[in-house]
């Protein structure tokens, strides 16, 4: 049976369905206006049930312990530092496991935006589990926008809380990389390798070998899960690094090809053209101009 009281220490915060109809009316909060949040921690005999679905979409991060959905399209685990999304009009029932009951921050948004943020999270609307790639981030945002909502049912208040509904739908979406089970991973700790040695020459079959896959392999992934190629998302990397000293210091342009990894001052310029419009000396005199 689901429990009925509240749970110790629980935090919970609804918005009045009069205000709701109101806010969805008004330009800014009919895109994206939270209507109920909260903090269960470790919530046993947790469980809603809802044939009909919600009017609006629900997100629940869970933070600890374990957790389960069960939608149409079956039933689905959810664990700690993933986040259960559950698409607005979609039958459903979830609850906490019985042996290690969740501990969950969540909160439900409706508005215009509200399906099309959530579709960008689900690669598969069908499987509503998704992993957090910074689940203190995502607590954080859902924190913000439970505090705001506390503090008063105002419209700056409610638009304060929409923008952290906002912000946690596309660290989620951002999360995603497109990658089978298991293979998320994979993506994610290259591309930190590759922020981290951004002046040095890695090879796909570098990164494949550290992610023990085969390098065709490995470069389909890293495309599906980052939409470019990795020399393209090196070279983006190299670049951004390059904005970054040609505004924060004097350092002469060839210095700066060669931290970046580039033997050639001339190629380095090229490739910098190629992605801004300007070589890197009109761009640094735009800049301190």
């Amino acid at each position: 049976m689901p429990r009925m009281d509240g749970f110790p220490g629980e935090r919970i915060s609804v918005l009045a369905r009069p205000l709701v109809r109101e806010a969805l009316g008004l330009p800014l909060t009919s895109r994206l206006l939270v209507t109920d949040c909260g903090y269960f921690p470790q919530a046993a005999d947790h469980r809603r049930s809802r044939t009909e679905g919600s009017p609006q979409v629900i997100v629940i991060v869970c933070a600890e312990g374990a957790g389960w959905c069960r939608l149409p399209s079956g039933r689905f685990d959810v664990g700690s530092g993933e986040a259960l999304v559950i698409p607005a009009g979609v039958g459903h029932e979830y609850g906490a496991d019985p042996d290690r009951p969740w501990t969950i921050w969540w909160l439900h948004v409706g508005g215009t935006d509200a399906g099309e943020l959530a579709g960008a999270v689900l690669a598969d609307p069908e499987r509503p589990v998704v992993p957090v790639g910074d689940v203190y981030q995502a607590v954080s945002l859902v924190e913000e926008a439970l505090g705001r909502m506390e503090r008063d049912d105002s419209v700056p208040s409610r638009l304060a809380a929409a923008g952290a509904a906002w912000h946690l739908l596309a660290l989620l979406a951002a999360s995603q990389t497109g990658a089978p089970p298991g293979r998320a991973d994979a993506v994610r700790q290259a591309q930190q390798y590759l922020r981290e040695h951004v002046g040095a020459r890695t090879s796909v079959a570098e990164l494949a070998a550290l992610a023990r896959l085969s390098p065709s392999h490995f470069a389909a992934l890293f495309r599906r899960a980052t939409g470019t190629s990795v020399l393209r998302y090196q070279t983006r990397l190299r670049m951004s690094r390059a904005r970054e000293l040609l505004d924060t210091t004097d350092r002469p342009i060839a210095e700066i090809a060669r931290a970046l990894g580039y033997t050639e001052p001339f190629y380095f310029s090229r490739q910098f053209g190629r992605m801004h419009g300007v070589s890197p000396s009109a761009y640094r005199v735009q800049r301190k101009g």
